[in-house]
């Protein structure tokens, strides 16, 4: 017998590959179908129309909460907490605002302070007292140097032949409140900040400086060298004190 001709038989057989991937891609494309779907659903509900009955309760809301002259009569803050936290911002801002507002202010004033009414012994750099044995043992006459003077202000005590004389310079410049020193070559004391100038017991004959600098009377206390306020009439100027 001749050999079976199978070739019609598997020509009439259906392609199970392609059968296979027509079933996935309709499956794919179901899947997708959904997710369009959902997409869609979520973004026109975004545009949706306000529910009628939300509508009407946030009418009822806002009739409660809004008086005839529209003013808004709904929920406000605890009015004492506001108040103390609006104190603490202004307490907060305005204590170092006017920390640095009295700073520059008392760097443009010159400086008027003094001591009470008794003598204060003068302190050395260390703050230990000086002796008037001690000073003219280390001094001669015109010689000057500075000494914690009232309210511990430096002061120029001046040297003379027997001792010291009895009223001391103050030494802070009355322009920018810098020490001003004393010059010998010059016989003057010389601000090295702005050119102010002072005569020998202080007086001032150049500016910017506006007034000559402080006195305080010098007096001999138990063997040291004391200071006192000067409250008398300015001997250089005639005036009287303005540092008083």
């Amino acid at each position: 017998a001749g050999a079976l001709n199978v070739t019609p038989l598997l020509a009439a057989m259906p392609d199970f590959r392609s059968v296979e991937g027509k079933r996935r891609q309709l499956q794919r494309g179901v899947v997708l179908a959904a997710a369009a779907l959902v997409a869609c659903h979520m973004f026109a509900s975004a545009f949706v129309a306000p529910n009628p009955g939300r509508i009407e309760a946030g009418r009822v809301e806002s009739a409660v909460s809004m008086r005839a002259g529209g003013e808004y009569t709904g929920f406000v803050p605890d009015m004492q907490r506001r108040t103390l936290m609006n104190l603490v911002v202004v307490a907060a801002t305005a204590v170092p605002t006017l920390v640095l507002l009295g700073a520059f202010a008392y760097y443009f004033y010159p400086n008027v302070g003094g001591g009470g009414g008794g003598a204060t012994v003068c302190g050395d750099k260390t703050g230990n007292p000086v002796t008037l044995e001690g000073w003219k043992k280390t001094h001669r006459a015109n010689d000057r140097e500075l000494v914690q003077g009232l309210k511990g202000d430096p002061t120029w005590i001046i040297t003379t032949e027997g001792g010291i004389k009895d009223f001391g310079v103050g030494a802070v410049c009355t322009h920018l409140g810098c020490t001003v020193p004393w010059n010998i070559a010059a016989n003057r004391f010389c601000c090295p900040c702005h050119g102010s100038q002072y005569d020998e017991n202080g007086k001032v004959v150049r500016g910017p400086a506006p007034l000559s600098l402080p006195l305080a009377h010098v007096s001999v206390v138990d063997g040291n060298i004391a200071v006192s306020p000067w409250t008398e009439t300015d001997f250089r100027t005639g005036l009287d004190p303005w540092w008083a």
